[in-house]
């Protein structure tokens, strides 16, 4: 994989990195033990099997040509050992020293000269349980490809293996090969033309609600809902489980916004989703394959189950149009860029995000089988998706085995108490079950 170059979109997650807006996406996983956890023996694990997975061995480099375009390349100095911690948490001067840590932890920024990751085992919690805490720079890849990347370091867990090599096709004239790519081209540029045209119609004039300064403070909050009752929901209502998810969300944050208090009613807050266009054959990759829906949540309605109709009825709209479309596709645009324009604007352009959306809400898919790390059972999965510029929440989702896992990350300077955002989310949710 040496030499392999990054996408326009890569590049431009690269740009947009600084001390305020680190853009790496996180995971807080936390793994039941049978016995005495041995730090030294797990860590000693953790580096075997880092070390033979290709992409945790890379850094991106900067390269003459194409302008402002970089490559991964193996790293000489590489040692996966140096990536990886272990720290010992005490309860004696925390209620929650798994999220104080985690939140100090995810504030640092990641070497970019280095490979982008950072792995710290957590041990001294609390019911035989330790933690891993993973960071992976989004330009390394997204969050459906950070499974993959992840998964190496678990227990017998299988990578998806490489597409079959192709035929080599005949050789075609040189005539036939210029109009193919000058197709190619111009079928790119018209999807860029639309898309930018969309995201021109959707951008508002009026600040975010939930805008923020810039700040390097973070804070993290966990939040756990039972699967069976989302599922309970879905079953009377109808929808996805996705749905009932993006409802309970809409409806934490109507009580977030009253509790600050700001007007909710009337309002709506709109969510960029990111959705995967990574194919099968690709899952095992590196790099970003991403478009994204906009979805506006109904934060100005009160009733629970009216909340999850608007909701159900703006996800069919979004997927009836796909993800290739509509100013939720500004991943799509970003990677038809050069990346020389990435080099020179993406930072600045980053700062308008509050004017086309509010907050990003993403899911991250993990399997459901039984998953384990030296033979201690994974319990949890809280996902942390980096903040755009000047947004005060951005929240990630995975589900796994019986229950869906909520990741919350604020900025801690504009949001000082995550726990109120937390709380919303377990009292929408039942409200929503209380209603169904």
């Amino acid at each position: 994989m040496a030499g392999s170059p990054l996408s326009a979109l890569d590049v431009a997650f690269l740009c947009l990195e600084s001390e305020t807006t680190p853009m790496h996406m996180g995971a807080v996983v936390t793994f039941t033990a049978r016995g005495p956890v041995d730090p030294t023996a797990l860590t000693a694990v953790l580096a075997q099997r880092a070390a033979r997975l290709p992409k945790l061995r890379q850094r991106a480099r900067a390269e003459l040509f194409p302008p402002g375009s970089a490559s991964w390349s193996d790293d000489p100095d590489f040692v996966a050992g140096n990536h990886i911690h272990h720290v010992v948490l005490s309860s004696l001067y925390e209620p929650d020293p798994l999220a104080a840590y985690a939140s100090r932890w995810i504030a640092r920024p990641l070497d970019t000269s280095r490979p982008l990751w950072d792995l710290t085992l957590v041990t001294g919690l609390p019911d035989g349980k330790f933690a891993l805490l993973l960071k992976l720079h989004h330009a390394l890849t997204d969050g459906a490809g950070a499974y993959a990347v992840a998964a190496g370091l678990l227990d017998g867990v299988e990578l998806p293996k490489p597409a079959p090599s192709r035929p080599i096709p005949a050789p075609r004239s040189t005539l036939d090969t210029v109009k193919d790519a000058l197709g190619t081209v111009w079928g790119q540029a018209n999807e860029a033309a639309g898309i930018a045209s969309s995201v021109v119609r959707a951008a508002r004039p009026a600040l975010s609600p939930v805008s923020a300064p810039p700040s390097a403070e973070r804070r993290l909050g966990f939040v756990r809902l039972p699967l069976n009752e989302l599922r309970r929901v879905r079953r009377a209502h109808g929808g996805t489980t996705n749905d009932v998810v993006l409802a309970v969300l809409s409806g934490a944050l109507r009580e977030w916004l009253v509790n600050r208090g700001q007007r909710a009613d009337g309002r709506t807050l709109r969510a960029l989703i990111p959705v995967s266009v990574r194919g099968r054959a690709g899952a095992q990759l590196g790099g970003n394959k991403l478009s994204g829906y906009l979805c506006d949540l109904p934060v100005g309605e009160d009733d629970p189950v009216e909340r999850l109709r608007v909701v159900r009825r703006a996800m069919t709209r979004n997927k009836a149009a796909g993800p290739s479309r509509g100013a939720g596709a500004l991943p799509l645009l970003a990677d038809r860029v050069p990346p020389l324009l990435h080099r020179l604007g993406t930072r600045t352009a980053g700062q308008a995000a509050p004017m086309l959306f509010d907050l990003v809400i993403t899911t991250v898919p993990v399997p459901p089988a039984r998953l384990s790390l030296d033979g201690a059972r994974l319990a949890e999965v809280y996902p942390f998706v980096p903040l755009a510029p000047r947004h005060a929440v951005g929240i990630a989702v995975a589900t796994y085995r019986d229950a869906v896992h909520v990741g919350l990350q604020v900025n801690g300077e504009a949001v000082p108490d995550v726990g109120s955002l937390r709380d919303a989310v377990l009292k929408s949710t039942a409200r929503l079950l209380d209603a169904s």
